[in-house]
């Protein structure tokens, strides 16, 4: 697919863009009275739809997806990341993982440093993000294929007579089932992933690392930073901008070291994920709400038809309350650990420690504006709650056991503390001195097959990492 906006899924309009046509420069109406420009740009439209009509590759249309999200991003602007900058980007990682040499454990995690713009962020974690969305966003599809029963009798009086008539002529689901239907699919389809690559663009501007929310989204091993993000999460803070880049630095490796040496860890969080948004169902209330405003001529209508609706809820079942529950203690732990083990780092080293992780707490807590329009679109929270309690209950681990006895907790999932565990960590800590890991305190089980190839780093050689 060529690299250009998405028929109907263009960025947002400048100014100028919605005043009227003069007259007798284009038809006001009909089935794509709504597409700009002349002849070409109409010609080239067509084309777009047939490009998104093309797609074969699963029931949400990922390639348009990524264009989207590439669109939105350039459309914010994303200047490339100069040399000065990634020489610091680079310093910046290898000093925060050396400093945490002495807090952790777990050995460097890191085979290569990168210095990353949103685009690149975005090439580089996409593939993750397309993975933890399909589920949820395939059920969108199917429920907008699902309207397909719909009788035009019922459809009732504010539903536009084109749509009206196309139901009622195709001989209602029978013959959209054999005709319109695959077609409508497809729509759905782009719609879904139009929404869906929307809203991973506008993440890109509020990322600051690979890790920044807590799941390994880029390549394993891959250390990076963006610094369009560490410079925007610095703003306003009154720190030096070196100060607040080792900061996120050391919390990109700590999470490095963690997922590096916890071979299991990678697939517990992403089975989380996928157990909740198995539970994930989609209001078909408001889907049938927003029939009125869609126009099937126009796939523009039915992005802006559904724009800021909530369609997708969980299930208010145990099942579902368990999985939610599941998801935000293993993203909490996470959190927790390396919030304790950067802590430990940086207290000595840098001034504003406390303050650069009570900024790093309230953002993590709350989310920023991109973050929640994802989580509207998709259903999915990646917000970890009762992270002050987790941060708690792991130095209360490393004071009573030391760090190796703390880390060693991570050597089985069913050795780390429940949600339970968190409403009340100093339970969980006087609760190990009657759990025998003594066999796991002098390394034993977190070393043995952490790396691909066994050896004391993730590449098995030493762990340093490369430069980019």
């Amino acid at each position: 697919m060529a690299d250009r906006p998405p028929f109907g899924f263009g960025p947002p309009g400048r100014p100028g863009d919605d005043d009227p046509e003069p007259a007798g420069q284009g038809p006001p109406g009909g089935p794509f009275g709504g597409l700009p420009g002349g002849p070409n740009q109409f010609a080239d439209a067509l084309r777009q739809f047939a490009d998104m009509l093309s797609y074969s590759g699963g029931p949400v249309n990922w390639e348009l997806a990524k264009n989207l999200a590439r669109h939105t991003i350039a459309a914010k602007g994303d200047p490339s990341v100069l040399a000065n900058e990634r020489a610091a980007v680079i310093d910046a990682i290898r000093l925060a993982d050396l400093w945490l040499d002495d807090v952790t454990a777990f050995p460097s995690g890191i085979r290569k440093i990168e210095a990353w713009s949103q685009s690149e962020w975005l090439e580089a974690t996409f593939p993750v993000w397309s993975s933890l969305c399909e589920p949820i966003a395939a059920k969108g599809v199917d429920a907008m294929s699902s309207m397909l029963n719909i009788d035009p009798s019922q459809l009732g009086e504010d539903v536009p007579e084109q749509m009206r008539d196309m139901l009622g002529g195709l001989g209602g689901l029978g013959g959209l089932a054999s005709g319109l239907g695959p077609m409508l699919r497809q729509l759905g389809g782009a719609m879904i992933g139009g929404q869906t690559g929307n809203a991973i663009g506008e993440l890109a501007g509020e990322m600051v690392s690979s890790t920044d929310i807590g799941l390994p989204l880029g390549p394993e091993g891959t250390a990076a930073l963006l610094p369009s993000g560490v410079a925007a999460f610095g703003a306003g803070l009154s720190v030096d901008i070196g100060e607040v880049r080792l900061f996120l630095a050391m919390r990109e490796a700590a999470h490095h070291r963690l997922f590096g040496h916890v071979p299991w860890l990678r697939q517990h969080l992403f089975g989380a994920v996928e157990a909740y948004a198995s539970g994930i169902t989609v209001d078909l209330g408001k889907l049938r709400e927003a029939m009125p405003d869609i126009d099937i001529a126009n796939p523009e209508a039915l992005r802006d038809a559904l724009a800021g609706q909530t369609l997708f809820m969980p299930e208010d079942t145990p099942q579902q309350k368990a999985a939610l529950a599941r998801l935000e203690t293993a993203l909490a732990l996470v959190e927790g650990w390396v919030a304790t083990v950067v802590s430990a780092a940086a207290g000595p080293r840098l001034t504003h420690a406390d303050a650069l992780a009570e900024a790093i707490r309230r953002r993590r807590a709350t989310g920023g504006p991109s973050e929640r329009t994802f989580a509207t679109l998709v259903g999915l929270e990646l917000r970890p709650r009762m992270l002050r309690e987790s941060a708690v209950l792991w130095a209360g681990l490393g004071a009573a056991r030391g760090v190796a006895g703390r880390d060693a907790l991570w050597a089985h999932p069913d050795l780390l503390p429940t949600a339970e565990d968190l409403e009340d960590p100093d339970a969980f800590v006087r609760g190990q001195d009657q759990l025998d890991i003594s066999g796991l305190e002098d390394g034993d089980g977190l070393e043995d097959g952490d790396g691909p190839d066994g050896g004391d780093g993730p590449d098995g050689g030493d762990g340093g990492p490369d430069q980019a």
